[in-house]
């Protein structure tokens, strides 16, 4: 009899070893969980650690780079910015002037196709947004030899738009961006109610007094998201830019890093990885500017009064 165990109290000693259980499992779960996410943080951050490890590295090579350089200094960023040969800084402002005249030039042009597509209904409609979707299907490495060709006539005719233009480029990426971002676009203004823009109408609004006074403002999330991919997209180019543009003095920051390290005996890794760098703030400025703008443009399909 000294040895009978009450069975209301089994159960509560198996109930307490099964949310022990559940404990330890939860609390393993947790640990595994942050095992993954400090290894895919290391390898998405190692990388960025070493180029600004060699960016301080005097020794300006790649072969025996330190995580801790030796003599750690500023040398090669003052080489970078201060080279007579190398306009380093004419390079950034390249990219930050085609890649901005090609975001605003895009969102307007992009704006005014998908507010077409979306309210007006006419002949070829479906055909033509089918056409856009089915020309953004093919790489655009396959027609580098024909946009070269034909930027190459065109210069022949209109000098500015020629090679090594930054208006030829502009006109480039204008071709290349508009396909994704009219789907992405009309997409949204589909989900605003037409009754918007009949209530505007009984009250003798035109068409492009909706378009700038109503919808515009409702489309301000996407907008800003389209905005963002764009500059991005351009500024960090390098096939297009490298094939149509020629002289150093043309060249964007992406095409002018590539004479840092395209040297057969003298490849100055140090200050490509310090230009590296520098080039890479204008794109972190932007993005930690609108981050959250970037989801809520995404994510966003109804309308807020």
């Amino acid at each position: 009899m000294s040895n009978f165990i009450p069975p209301k109290e089994t159960g509560f000693r198996a109930l307490r070893n099964i949310r022990r259980s559940q404990s330890q499992q939860k609390r393993l779960s947790i640990i595994i969980r942050w095992i993954i996410a400090l290894f895919l943080m290391f390898f998405a951050v190692f990388p960025v650690i070493w180029i600004v490890s060699a960016s301080f590295n005097p020794a300006d090579t790649l072969a025996t780079q330190r995580l801790i350089p030796r003599n750690a200094g500023l040398d090669n960023y003052r080489e970078l910015l201060s080279s007579p040969v190398f306009p380093y800084l004419k390079w950034v402002g390249n990219s930050i002037k085609i890649s901005g005249i090609t975001t605003l030039l895009s969102l307007s042009i992009t704006t005014l196709a998908a507010y077409a597509f979306s309210r007006f209904r006419f002949t070829g409609r479906v055909n033509l947004l089918k056409a856009i979707l089915l020309i953004q299907v093919f790489p655009t490495l396959l027609a580098i030899v024909a946009v070269f060709l034909m930027i190459s006539q065109i210069g022949d005719v209109i000098p500015r738009l020629g090679l090594n233009s930054h208006a030829g480029l502009i006109m480039v990426y204008l071709g290349g961006a508009m396909g994704v971002n009219i789907w992405l676009m009309k997409g949204f203004f589909d989900t605003i109610p037409r009754e918007i823009d009949e209530s505007a109408m009984v009250d003798g609004a035109t068409h492009w007094q909706i378009f700038t006074l109503l919808l515009l403002p409702l489309m301000r999330p996407i907008l800003i998201v389209i905005g963002i991919l764009s500059f991005i997209g351009t500024y960090g180019d390098f096939i297009l830019a490298r094939v149509l543009l020629k002289s150093t003095e043309q060249y964007t920051v992406m095409v002018g890093l590539q004479i840092f390290t395209s040297g057969q005996f003298s490849q100055r890794w140090g200050q490509f990885t310090a230009g590296a760098l520098i080039a890479a703030l204008p794109i972190m400025i932007v993005y930690l500017a609108l981050q959250d703008k970037i989801v809520g443009g995404l994510t966003q399909g109804s309308v807020k009064g």
